[in-house]
């Protein structure tokens, strides 16, 4: 949601760092690798109790996050190994913050409860899969109610007011189940037609092959011009 909408004006109010940092030397992949190793921190510093320490990691991993794209853009170092490489880490970030919450519930609250955040994670992971998934097929997967932005947000408030920590994985359990039903009856209704698009796709590429092999077999039979 927060990314369909707020997407092009962070893009854009980030466009003068991601040009600032270019003179830096770092690369997208340098600010990738630095937000997991923070991101790291902010699991331990949570497992460990240290809510609020771990809530301003959080925010300090995010920033990086925010910004290896800007970078990319303004170094033209925009790749397909570079969006799969910042997609991976987003996936185990998540995992470790979760993780680190849950070690937290097993150590303040209840063994039971530590499975809360691990339902939020499997939820999330079906999530993810589903819009890989559907990319690959050619097909958008994107929005739902509970994208990884508005996950990371939820976490935030949740550090900052543990009070709340629990009541609002609870929300996120079932928002981000209502997002993988939305996402699947989009790519569901999306796929219905699929076929139909691949086959105009088919007739398009079937055209222009024929194009070129009649201008190849223009070029062979042309007759040469004799020289005056």
């Amino acid at each position: 949601m927060f990314d369909g909408k707020f997407r092009a004006p962070v893009d854009k109010a980030v466009k003068p760092v991601g040009a600032a940092l270019r003179k830096t030397g770092l690369t997208p992949d340098h600010l990738t690798i630095l937000g997991l190793l923070v991101g790291v921190g902010a699991a331990f510093a949570i497992g460990a109790g240290s809510l609020r320490l771990g809530l301003v990691l959080v925010i300090l991993a995010a920033l990086p996050d925010l910004l290896d794209g800007a970078l990319a853009k303004a170094s033209d170092t925009a790749s397909q190994r570079g969006a799969f490489f910042d997609s991976t880490v987003d996936r185990l970030t998540d995992a470790l913050l979760l993780g680190g919450i849950a070690w937290y519930f097993a150590s303040e609250e209840s063994p039971h409860m530590s499975l809360l955040p691990f339902a939020v994670m499997a939820v999330s992971s079906i999530i993810s899969y589903q819009r890989a998934k559907a990319e690959s097929l050619g097909i958008d997967a994107k929005g739902g109610l509970m994208e990884r932005a508005e996950r990371i947000i939820a976490i935030c408030l949740g550090l900052l007011v543990p009070v709340l920590l629990i009541p609002i994985l609870w929300i996120m359990l079932v928002l981000t189940s209502i997002t993988a039903i939305q996402r699947f009856v989009k790519v569901w209704t999306q796929a219905a037609v699929a076929p139909v698009t691949a086959a105009k796709i088919e007739m398009r590429r079937s055209r222009r092959q024929s194009r070129r092999v009649a201008r190849t077999e223009r070029r062979r039979t042309r007759v040469p011009r004799r020289p005056t």
